[in-house]
């Protein structure tokens, strides 16, 4: 909805948090909150509609990046979208609650919300840092520390790496499991 016209547009796929959902960082300017996407021409209720009529309500056409990804999701093009507003909201503060962690961790970097795994995070020095909306591993929002080198010990929970739920790490924690992750990764 959002990767494949501004990747056809502007030719990237990164996406970016924003303090009311998420949106393109390059044109078309969309910008996703709860259950609106927002256009330069009008809001669009996403709740029903399907993501060619989205495509239309901006001028662009439907579909994810060609040749980039072959991962996407399982929803064809004229499905109506179903968006639970309370998971809605509990993802987007997971998301900007990551957004900030991951600056404090790394001020020069900016935080990618990558549609393939619609994942919001960063990379430093072969290790991952981020926040996913939950998969397979975990079936809820959680944050993760992926080192390209497996590491081994208590720490290092996931297959990947290390992963806490979100809910598991308020307020301060997240910084704090970021740094861990970052100390031990380094060795």
């Amino acid at each position: 909805m959002l990767a494949g016209p501004q990747h056809r547009e502007s030719g990237t796929i990164r996406l970016r948090i924003t303090p009311e959902g998420f949106g393109t960082v390059a044109d078309p300017p969309l910008l996703v909150t709860s259950t609106t996407l927002r256009t330069s021409a009008a809001p669009v209720t996403l709740m029903g509609a399907t993501c060619t009529e989205l495509a239309k309500a901006f001028g662009a056409e439907a579909g994810p990046p060609a040749g980039i990804h072959k991962d996407h999701a399982e929803l064809g093009p004229d499905e109506p979208l179903h968006v639970d507003p309370d998971a809605a909201s509990e993802l987007f503060s997971a998301f900007r609650r990551g957004d900030a962690a991951l600056r404090r961790l790394a001020p020069h970097q900016t935080p990618v919300l990558w549609p393939e795994h619609f994942d919001v995070g960063i990379q430093l020095d072969e290790v991952n840092y981020g926040v996913s909306p939950g998969d397979h591993y975990v079936n809820e929002p959680y944050a993760y520390v992926g080192p390209w080198t497996p590491r081994t010990g208590e720490f290092w929970n996931a297959p990947f790496g290390a992963a806490r739920p979100m809910r598991a790490l308020p307020g301060e924690l997240l910084d704090a499991f970021f740094a861990e992750g970052r100390a031990l990764a380094a060795g």
